[in-house]
């Protein structure tokens, strides 16, 4: 098993823990998942041993109730899963509580808990004695201090770290040596949905390059109506996220475009959209003889599941990099699977090194 702790079990947690029971249930005949077996683990090796949390509507209960409470609003694709003694721990809120994810209705927002905020040393402990091998962050976008402190209790316990959002740790040289030093491995950052819009974006600008087309402005507008969203209404929180995709799309061109020319990133917060996202994707361009072409695609999907996917071969590859004593981050795995990883490839060529870091056959 390898033994996981969740930082923040909103609707990303709630589709991973679903998917992990999912897999169980009936291996044979899972739908759509990536990596079946991993450096010989399957997804249903995780184990679920700690979670965090800050609203007063999951802490205490246990992770299998807590990843339906509001204002989780994920499709729910394995209600089955099964009861579990491992409850939720009050983390601090530090920045990953913002105006905008208290002042809207209950249902839609945080509603902060009354307990008393763990410290440092307190989730660190809970890191320990649960035996937590990797940690996956699952926090707000835009929150920096408690994605620092999460990574330095990761440190302290001696456990992996997977960075699912844009806040850079994974690509920063300062969190990079951190991890190094002390002999543990690193993924991130911002993940790489399954089939989410910059992947499409990404694959759709690739097109032009090979075939030899002049690719000259473009956008991917985003509006969803899930807490993250509405987290990201705070423009403040956004910096990093736009870098985030919009350098995905860039790396991958031949000739990148002038900053004036694209803009890519979340665009509105649309409340009854609930976890689904729904992406536009527009590439103006010329083709032979400097005649113009466009190209438009709408792209409709549950957010939380896409990004699930990914995590539950985060978490593998994490352990695979734990048994074999890797430190730092984990340039191989991370290039197809995250955003913004360490080292940018084409995605052909990442996904044959993911292949290559768990001994799979390409």
């Amino acid at each position: 098993m390898i033994r996981t702790a969740i930082v923040g079990l909103g609707n990303c947690a709630s589709s991973l823990v679903q998917g992990i029971h999912y897999c169980r249930k009936d291996p044979a005949n899972v739908i759509g998942l990536p990596f079946p077996v991993l450096g010989g683990y399957s997804a249903s090796d995780i184990e679920i041993v700690a979670a965090f949390d800050v609203d007063r509507r999951k802490i205490g209960r246990p992770v299998n109730e807590a990843i339906f409470a509001a204002p989780n609003c994920t499709t729910v694709f394995y209600r089955d899963v099964p009861p579990t003694s491992v409850v939720v721990s009050r983390g601090p809120d530090l920045d990953g509580v913002t105006a905008f994810m208290r002042n809207q209705a209950p249902h839609r927002s945080f509603v902060p808990s009354e307990a008393p905020e763990l410290g440092a040393a307190e989730v660190t402990k809970v890191l320990r004695d649960s035996r937590a091998e990797v940690v996956i962050s699952f926090l707000p976008v835009g929150s920096q201090q408690a994605s620092e402190f999460y990574a330095t209790c990761a440190l302290d316990a001696g456990a992996a770290f997977v960075n699912a959002i844009p806040v850079f740790l994974a690509s920063n040289p300062k969190w990079a040596a951190a991890f190094t030093k002390r002999n543990l491995p690193i993924l991130g950052d911002d993940f790489k949905a399954q089939i989410g819009a910059t992947i499409v974006h990404r694959t759709l600008a690739k097109l032009f390059d090979m075939r030899g087309a002049k690719l000259d402005r473009s956008y991917q507008l985003n509006v969803g109506g899930n807490t993250d969203f509405l987290n990201m209404m705070d423009s403040n929180r956004l910096v990093q996220k736009r870098h985030s995709k919009t350098e995905a799309v860039q790396s991958i061109l031949n000739t990148r475009l002038d900053d004036e020319d694209v803009r890519i990133g979340p665009s509105d917060y649309v409340p009854w959209l609930n976890d689904q996202k729904v992406g536009y994707v527009r590439l103006e361009g010329r083709l032979f003889g400097g005649v113009p072409m466009n190209l438009e695609v709408r792209l409709s999907v549950e957010d939380s599941p896409n990004a699930a996917a990914m995590a539950l071969a985060a978490i593998r590859c994490a352990r695979i990099a734990l048994d074999r004593k890797l430190k730092g981050p984990i340039a191989d795995a991370s290039a197809f699977l995250f955003k913004h990883p360490p080292e940018q490839v084409e995605d052909n060529e990442a996904l044959g090194r993911l292949l290559a870091f768990a001994n799979e056959p390409t």
